[in-house]
């Protein structure tokens, strides 16, 4: 028996999303069921990393001590071009409809996902 594919919340450099054999939705907030229809039935895939910015938002002021020496940092919204949207890092200047592609970096101590403009 296999588990689930692990991801940059267990420290890999992985993005991690389900599909649902129901009725096709795909989540990337893990989840038990389908946020779609329901049904338990879900598979696991790794994402590819590249996607187009939904949002941005540049972070001025730290939430936290740990994250002061990262200040200013951006937050953004990218749609996968696997068909999920998530939030995660990215270059200071993305713009909303940027071409993307994720790697990953240490923020106030942990492994991200950081998107910057594909090339």
């Amino acid at each position: 028996m296999s588990g689930p594919i692990v991801d940059w919340t267990k420290g890999i450099e992985a993005i991690v999303y389900q599909t649902c054999n129901g009725c096709g939705a795909r989540q990337y907030f893990r989840r038990s069921f389908c946020a779609a229809c329901g049904s338990p039935d879900l598979a696991e895939n790794r994402a590819s990393g590249a996607g187009t910015v939904y949002a941005t938002s540049l972070v001025c002021r730290a939430a936290t001590p740990e994250t002061r020496a990262h200040v200013p940092y951006n937050i953004v919204l990218v749609d996968a071009d696997e068909g999920f949207r998530m939030m995660a890092h990215g270059d200071n200047d993305l713009a909303i409809g940027d071409k993307v592609a994720a790697r990953f970096t240490q923020f106030a101590g942990r492994l991200v996902p950081y998107f910057a403009k594909a090339k």
